[in-house]
Parts: structure tokens; sequence; C-alpha cells
């Protein structure tokens, strides 16, 4: 098989790829899957630290044993563990927003979908009944916090690491309206876990909120992007919040970026490389497709994938490339498989060219 044919199949054949064992070499030899020899997973390609983020798994029952299973699965060794996930292994309530957010998609037009911002865009959509849901989910939520086990804390960061399983982001997303008490918990949630970073929405509000956090924790804040560099607040670029600290980093979704602005995000790369934490790693069309800044298996869009994972190998390693499975899975697949399906293509594209 080789490359040309492999980022010419179909979405049908890629979801089975996931399925093999092992892929083919350009000579022809048989290339086993990189996990490595005790069964624990590996995607590490290359010098590139490849992973997902768990958010990629939203369709799935949660769960520690579940999430570790799932990573052996995928074969993914570097998590961006979303903060409900993990809270839900500590014994939170149960988040009822995605649900919430499927209902409030299900009752918009494609344009309505295409002209939301971001999680603040969700909120002003939701109806009566759902914001009462997360009124009252947040009241129980907040007990959670409060006496949070820490005991329990240590016992799932040891779990993931007995499995080879490195969590370097937590997202518990704290912003510009989080109280003190939010922020704190936020970074030492993420600091508890062995996390480096904490992420959530680009703002400059939210980064002058949370950046004294950071500092005091010697972490990372980092600001991901879903529409903003296409806003004319940030159409220049993020210097306006890496300005705030040196604390501030950025969880640059670049399939977002070039989707929304049709820029080619290895540029952006380049500029701001020192700046750049990590990466969502996907395939979108373009602003000017028939289908504009839609998902898309990854090798069948239009955004550079292979150029920007072949730069992070060659002069960037220190990025993470995370998967955000966003595009939609085929009825005999499931996301676990269409994650691994997705290391496969990276760890070809940096292992064989």
């Amino acid at each position: 098989m080789n490359r040309r044919n492999f980022l010419g199949m179909g979405a049908a054949a890629l979801a089975g790829l996931a399925l093999v064992p092992g892929m083919t070499s350009c000579n022809g030899e048989a290339k086993p899957a990189a996990k490595a020899a005790d069964g624990k997973p590996n995607s590490n390609f290359g010098g590139v630290h490849m992973g997902t983020i768990t958010y990629s798994w939203r369709d799935m029952p949660g769960g520690l044993e579940n999430l570790i299973k799932y990573c052996k699965d995928a074969n993914v060794s570097n998590l961006e563990l979303m903060g409900n996930d993990l809270e839900a292994c500590l014994g939170a309530p149960a988040n009822p927003m995605m649900q919430i957010m499927q209902g409030v998609m299900g009752r918009l037009t494609p344009e309505q979908r295409q002209g939301m911002r971001g999680f603040g865009g969700l909120q002003e959509m939701m109806n009566d009944d759902e914001k009462k849901q997360m009124n009252d989910y947040n009241e129980a939520f907040a007990n959670f916090r409060k006496n949070m086990d820490w005991d329990k804390v240590e016992e799932t960061r040891k779990r993931f690491e007995s499995e080879g399983i490195d969590i370097h982001i937590v997202k518990t997303q704290p912003g510009e309206n989080s109280s003190d008490e939010d922020c704190e918990y936020a970074f030492k949630l993420a600091k508890a876990m062995g996390a480096k970073g904490v992420t959530a929405e680009m703002t400059v509000a939210a980064a002058k909120r949370c950046a004294p956090f950071a500092e005091k924790y010697d972490m990372f804040y980092c600001m991901h992007n879903h529409f903003q560099y296409a806003t004319p607040e940030f159409a220049a670029g993020p210097d306006e919040v890496l300005a705030v600290s040196p604390n501030i980093m950025l969880n640059f979704d670049f399939a977002h970026y070039f989707g929304s602005t049709g820029k080619n995000p290895c540029d952006f790369i380049e500029k701001y490389h020192d700046r750049i934490f990590s990466m969502h790693t996907k395939d979108k069309t373009g602003p000017d497709a028939q289908t504009p800044n839609e998902n898309q298996v990854w090798g069948q869009g239009q955004t550079p994938l292979d150029d920007v994972l072949k730069l992070v190998q060659s002069k960037y390693p220190q990025i993470y490339c995370d998967c955000e499975l966003e595009y939609r899975v085929a009825p005999w697949s499931n996301s676990v498989k269409e994650v691994g399906t997705c290391m496969k293509y990276a760890q070809r594209v940096l292992e064989i060219g």
C-alpha cells in the first residue's frame, strides 16, 4: 500500500484499518503496531508525541477502566484529559452537557450551526429547561469539588501511569468568570494528575483572570481556539493574549484555524512555535469549499495535515499533537476504532513519509 493509495481510501476502508494489527511499509514488509513490548500503548511516532483528547470518545461509556481500555485499543499513550472525564472517574455527578448540546444542535439550521462561536454560542441557544438542568448540575458539582478525595486523585494518576499513559493536559476550563476557588481547584487538580497544563477557550479576559494561578502552580494556561482567528479581535494573531504572562500558551486547533480563515497553519506554527504547547489534530475543508469548514476523515479534507505533522517532526517535536475526532463515525465503526485509525495515519506519515 503506497501513501497515495492510503490517502485516497474511503471512510469505510479507513475505519477498517483500525482492525488491522499492522501496516505495510513502502517496501512491502509488514510493519507491526507501535506498541511497547509489554503491551502498553505507544503513540510517539518519529519523535512526535501523538495522542488524543478524551472528547474524541464522548459517545462511549466513561469511567477510569474504560478510558484505559480505549487508550490501549487505539494505541494512545498521550492524553489531553477532559475535566469531566476525569471527575467522572472520581465520582462526580453526571454532566448533562452532552445531551443538552445534542438537543441544541438538533434544533439549529446548518446556517445557525456554522455561525456558532464556541461554548458561549451554545449557552445562548439553550432553552429554559436546559438552563435549569445545568444550574442544578452546577450546584451538585460544586459540592463534589469542595469534598474532593485527593487520595483518590493520586490513585487515579498512578493507574494511568502504570499503563504507560501520559496526561499532559487536564481540560478543566477555568475562565474569565471563574471564582478564585474554581481557578485554584482547576490547577491543583491538573497538577495532582501530573499534567503540565490546563486548557480553556481563548479570550484576553480569561488569560488575565487565570494567569496568576498558572504562575502559582508553575503550569501552563493553554488557550484553545475555535473561530477566534476569523474575528477582528484575533485576526492579527494571539499576541495580546500571550503578552499577559509567559505561562500563557496555546492549545492550537490548526484545522479550526484553516477551516475558518483559509490560512496555512504551518505559517502560524512557524511564528508561534515557542508558545504552542499542544495542537488539536484533524482534517477539514476550507472556508471556500462547497461545504465549508466541515470535518473530514483524515487525508480527505483540505487541511495541510501531513505538512503540519512533518513540520512538528522536523523542527518542533516538543509540541503535543492530539487527535480530536469530530468527523462523522460510520455505523459499522466506533470512535475508539477511528482514533486508532488516526494514530495509524499519523504513524505512517511520520515513520514512512
